[in-house]
Formats: C-alpha cells, sequence, structure tokens
C-alpha cells in the first residue's frame, strides 16, 4: 500500500543544506555572477561605493547582479526585489545572503544611468564575439510604453498658470509671516516640511511650463513634462517611444533609445548611427516599416552609404493613386529636372515657385506651381485651391526614386518580408516574456536607463543559452 508524501514538520536535519546545493550548474544566477565578474564595471562608470564612516555600502558588481536577476525574473519594483532578496534562492545566493533594502537598490539605478547604457553595449559586444550577430540584416522599429504618471493628471497651460499663482500666493503669505516674526523676535526662521514640498511642487510647475511653452503644445504632465500622448493598437496613452535595432541572425538587439516623437518618421538615420557607435558599422541592408518613411530621412542614409529598405507609405500604394480613380493623383504629374519644372497629365508646366520645410523632420520640398490655372479648363478636377495646383517634389528626389526601384527587386522584396520576423519577436519577448508594459521610472533620462537595462537582459537571455552550451566562456575581471 502506498502512503501520500507530506513534510515531516518534527524531523531535524544533523547537518543543514547547503545553499551551493540549492542552486544547480546551469541556474540563471550562476551566469548573471559570470557575466557581471567579467566586466571592469568601473571602466563602465558604474560609481563604486566609498564610505569612511558609519556601515559600509554595497559594492556595485552585487547592486547590478540584484537588479539583472530580478528583470529575468519580472521583478522590478525595489520593494519586491528586497523581499526576493530573502526568499528567491537564486538571489539569496548571488547576493550572498546580503540583503539590500529598497533605498539602496532605488539609489543604485539614479546614480548609474550612463553606465546601464555602457552595460547595454557590452552586452552587444559580447554578442559580437559569440558570433551571434551577423550584420546581414537589421530591422528597425519602435514602441509606444505607457509613461508611469497617469494620464488623469495632465494639465492644461492654463491650469499651469493659476497653480503657479496660487503657489507663489502661498509663499509670499508665508515670507510675510516670517518677516513679522522677525521683527517682533518672535520664533526663527526655518522652512517647514509643507513649505519644502510647495517649494518643489513649485520648482516642478515652473519647468513644466517652460517646457509647455518651448514645445508649442497645451497639454502637460508637470511629473513627466516630456512624456507625450501616442497612439497605440488600442488607444491613446501618456507614452514614451521604445527604439530598436535587431539583428537577424539571432534577434539581438544591437541599439536601443528612447524617444519622445509620437511618430518614427524621424529615427531611421539617428537608429542607425547608433548601430555603428555600438558595431563599428551597420548592416549591409536595414529595413523598417512605413512609420520610417521620411524623404530626409532617406536622402541622408544614402549620404552616409547606409543600405536601407523602408516599406511604401499608404500614399504610394491606395487606390485613389490609380489613374482611373483619379487621374490628377501627384503620382501623375512628371517631374522634368533639367528644365526644373513638373509637367501636368496634360501637358503643361508648372514652374519653381519656392523651397519650403515640412515637417517637425525637416523634409525639404521644391514647390511647383500651375500659372494656366485660370484658364485651364480642367482646373476645379485638378485641385480646388483658389492659387492653383501644386507640386511638392522633395530636394531628396533622386534618393526616392532610386528606393522605390530597390524595393521592386525580388530580393528586398524578400527581406522587406521578413523585417516583422526580425524585430517583432524582440517586442514580444519585452511585453509577454518580461511583462514590461508601462515604464516605472518618471523622467526620459531614467526612461532610457530603464530601456538600456531591458534591452540588456533580453541579449542577456539569448548569450545565456550560449552560455549554457558551453560557447561564451566567462572569466572573472
Amino acid at each position: 500500500m502506498s502512503h501520500e508524501i507530506r513534510a515531516d514538520y518534527r524531523q531535524d536535519l544533523l547537518f543543514p543544506p547547503s545553499v551551493e546545493d540549492w542552486v544547480g550548474p546551469e541556474h540563471p544566477a550562476r551566469f548573471i555572477r559570470a557575466m557581471v565578474d567579467s566586466l571592469d564595471l568601473e571602466a563602465m562608470g558604474f560609481r563604486m561605493p566609498e564610505t569612511e564612516v558609519g556601515r559600509p555600502g554595497y559594492g556595485a558588481d552585487l547592486m547590478l547582479k540584484v537588479w539583472l536577476y530580478g528583470y529575468f525574473h519580472k521583478i522590478r519594483s525595489t520593494r519586491r526585489l528586497e523581499m526576493a532578496c530573502r526568499e528567491h534562492m537564486g538571489l539569496i545566493w548571488l547576493t550572498g545572503m546580503h540583503v539590500p533594502d529598497h533605498s539602496s537598490l532605488s539609489r543604485f539605478m539614479g546614480s548609474n544611468k550612463e553606465a546601464l547604457s555602457e552595460l547595454f553595449k557590452q552586452s552587444v559586444q559580447v554578442a559580437a564575439k559569440c558570433k551571434l550577430i551577423g550584420m546581414v540584416v537589421n530591422a528597425v522599429d519602435g514602441t509606444k510604453i505607457r509613461a508611469a504618471s497617469s494620464r488623469e493628471r495632465v494639465v492644461s497651460l492654463e491650469d499651469l498658470e493659476k497653480r503657479l499663482e496660487r503657489l507663489d500666493r502661498s509663499v509670499a503669505d508665508f515670507m510675510t509671516e516670517v518677516e513679522r516674526q522677525e521683527q517682533e523676535e518672535i520664533g526663527e526662521y526655518r522652512l517647514s516640511k509643507r513649505m519644502h514640498s510647495t517649494l518643489r511642487l513649485k520648482d516642478q510647475i515652473q519647468k513644466a511650463l517652460t517646457e509647455l511653452q518651448e514645445s508649442g503644445r497645451k497639454e502637460v504632465h508637470h511629473c513627466e513634462p516630456k512624456a507625450r500622448f501616442m497612439k497605440s493598437r488600442r488607444n491613446i496613452e501618456l507614452s514614451y517611444n521604445g527604439q530598436a535595432v535587431a539583428d537577424k541572425d539571432n534577434g539581438i538587439i544591437v541599439a536601443a533609445d528612447v524617444v519622445t516623437d509620437e511618430t518614427d518618421h524621424g529615427q531611421l538615420v539617428p537608429m542607425l548611427d547608433r548601430v555603428k557607435e555600438n558595431m563599428g558599422r551597420v548592416a549591409q541592408e536595414n529595413v523598417a516599416d512605413t512609420g520610417y518613411f521620411s524623404s530626409s530621412q532617406i536622402g541622408m542614409a544614402e549620404e552616409r552609404t547606409y543600405e536601407v529598405l523602408v516599406n511604401a507609405p499608404s500614399s504610394e500604394t491606395t487606390h485613389s493613386r490609380s489613374a482611373q480613380a483619379n487621374p490628377y493623383h501627384t503620382h501623375w504629374f512628371r517631374y522634368d529636372e533639367g528644365r526644373d519644372c513638373c509637367i501636368c497629365p496634360h501637358g503643361s508646366e508648372l514652374p519653381y515657385w519656392k523651397t519650403k520645410t515640412r515637417g517637425t523632420n525637416g523634409n525639404e520640398c521644391r514647390v511647383y506651381r500651375c500659372r494656366e490655372y485660370r484658364t485651364c479648363p480642367h482646373r476645379h478636377a485638378c485641385s480646388k485651391s483658389k492659387r492653383g495646383r501644386e507640386i511638392e517634389i522633395s530636394v531628396h528626389y533622386k534618393a526616392l526614386e532610386r528606393q522605390r526601384a530597390k524595393r521592386e527587386d525580388p530580393v528586398s522584396k524578400q527581406a522587406l518580408g521578413k523585417r516583422k520576423t526580425i524585430i517583432e519577436p524582440v517586442f514580444a519577448w519585452i511585453k509577454h516574456h518580461l511583462g514590461f508594459r508601462r515604464w516605472t521610472v518618471f523622467g526620459l533620462e531614467k526612461v532610457k536607463a530603464q530601456w538600456a537595462l531591458v534591452c540588456t537582459v533580453i541579449n542577456m537571455k539569448k548569450l545565456y543559452r550560449c552560455w549554457l552550451s558551453g560557447g561564451l566562456p566567462l572569466t572573472a575581471h
């Protein structure tokens, strides 16, 4: 007769179990320890604590190991991470049974923002040494991630000005009372905790007002002045735009950044510049979706000899472009560079009028305007403008034409078709596997540091598989 297995709480152990035995040789904690110990943290910019009196501070290597282990296991809260140092056997082994408090963990993150970006670069270089990066095809994309602040606390310019006025009155009343007490020699001049909070709030609101006035926007969050309302697949949320470039071979992230732009139009060349900074070169081909289509970006990429392949915008693929649907679509106006004019479907010339810059990306265009619109029998079908039809030709016209011709190449079409399979799984790992759907820090600088840490962990998870197979020997620095 079989017996059910139950815990025997009366049994005592002659020799206590060894923590070393409870953390197997393939445990991620061992990989994190080997990875961090192989890095020169001081050269990377991590601040090493120095204390002459009082309790010694925790070493940068210990704190970094704790944070990496936390992100490996979806633990991003400092208080939950402190608790995990007591409860997770892997973390108990990794910390040598030390328990950093949540305040120390938070201070480490706050004082090492730039060093975390350097840590990401190191993960890229380690992956390159393991030959996990092919640099044949790279894919660029961005994802909108909600800000830590609530959208309900977004205020308008008018509301901020009213709040600042009320705070100014509170400060003025307080200073009047201080002056009265000094004259009557009552008490002493000391700011109360409430007044300290008032002054801090006033400073935040003043910065938010300045940001709002400089950007020309109408709404802002005083704790997150650089966050923007961005459209995701489901709704519009206060967010930041996380950018990444992934390599085709193993999905290693070779460049990462966070921007405040609501669209990706101006991010193609800056992200490829980051790839070149990290890898020393860009991939043989760099693919991106329609969101990155920008005449200035494509022109700049060609000037820097970056091979790019960007999906066509909707204006080039919609039915309205066809001659049957719209015989006066811009596509049917022929550009004659030699004569510096555009020729309409009926053979009339549109001479050069002026050059202007469009959009936040600085897309420079040459504008050609019809001069015969008053007598043209097709003027009402061609344009509703009272000034006549205008055609804009980008100064990067030749680069755009070469890009269109390149997209028609069968090999290029195949590369564009693989774009989703390269970059989308990376964001799926971040949002589903790591559960990272919202920033847990405030402000653009801290958000950039957190994104660098997230992307580092994604790379390390891939390096971990290589380490398990023996393809990544790590030696202590």
